[in-house]
């Protein structure tokens, strides 16, 4: 008969979320011998080791990743029964692991945690900002609880929530060629330099996509933050499909112009991603509800 405890179960949650048996400790508030203890008697009990230790580090080996969302589950229920029970507070408290796309983490942040932190300013989040495709990496390791992302997500683990519409435009400097014309058409894009972000994120996915409906040009530059392509799109050095949110400033100063251009299709919808697997708790809804109620 197995024997789990609880505590054990959360040490393996705790250094999964930190990859180190001395930060699980510190946030556990125990120490380090303890911390291994825990996490041997589990693997004891459970038959096989749920970590590849690699220079100090542990990792979820294929056996943790799958048996990591029940073991969470198993600590979000328990905390929800004492909440119920007034043990704990009813105002919700915890860490909530959240990954955004870059066109979100550097500009819409505020739109999209607001109003999550007007209504539960106790819960501590954790950020990361990357492009699309390792933010979706790490949701399926379970390295992260929800992702926001711009762009479709492809994958029979995953689950979207719509979350709003957005766009990318085209921009030039203000004393780039194309900014002086009056009669913009696809014809004039005819051998010009385009700066690109990096394979692997949705906007360079969306950019090249309008890239086919114009004649051909030059890819200059792959960079990978919306911010250097800006920067060199200002000084000059070619033209670049920027999302909407990130020009407004250099545009309002005139640095920056928008290109029209009608015949191209630049919108795109910006998401929510779950884990199909991963329970939803008390956490993980409070904030689905904050995004959905913004819908309404």
């Amino acid at each position: 008969m197995l024997s789990i405890s609880v505590r054990q179960i959360e040490v393996f949650v705790t250094i999964a979320a930190t990859g180190s048996v001395g930060r699980a400790a510190e946030r556990l508030f125990v120490t380090q011998p303890a911390v291994s203890m825990a996490l041997s008697e589990l693997e004891r009990q459970l038959n096989g080791q749920l970590f590849d230790r690699e220079r100090g580090r542990l990792s979820l080996n294929q056996r943790g990743k799958e048996l990591l969302p029940m073991a969470q589950e198993i600590i979000e229920r328990i905390q929800q029964m004492m909440r119920q029970a007034g043990e704990q507070p009813l105002t919700l408290t915890g860490e909530l692991r959240l990954g955004t796309s870059n066109t979100i983490g550097n500009y819409l942040v505020g739109d999209l945690l607001g109003p999550f932190i007007a209504l539960h300013p106790k819960v501590s989040l954790q950020v990361s900002v990357e492009n699309t495709d390792r933010i979706v990496s790490r949701l399926l390791e379970h390295s992260i609880d929800i992702a926001c992302v711009e762009g479709p997500i492809n994958h029979p683990q995953l689950e979207l929530v719509p979350w709003r519409d957005d766009a990318l435009v085209v921009c030039a400097g203000a004393s780039h060629p194309l900014a002086q014309r009056d009669d913009l058409k696809a014809q004039h894009f005819k051998d010009a330099k385009w700066i690109l972000r990096e394979r692997g994120s949705a906007m360079r996915a969306l950019t090249e996509q309008a890239l086919n409906s114009l004649p051909p040009g030059e890819i200059l530059l792959e960079l990978g933050q919306v911010e250097a392509i800006k920067q060199a799109v200002i000084s000059g050095l070619g033209i670049a499909c920027l999302p909407a949110a990130a020009t407004v400033d250099s545009v309002a100063v005139g640095r920056l112009k928008i290109l029209p251009t009608p015949y191209l299709n630049l919108h795109r919808r910006l998401s929510l991603v779950l884990h199909k697997s991963r329970y939803r708790g008390a956490l993980i809804d409070a904030f689905v509800d904050s995004v959905s109620a913004a819908l309404d």
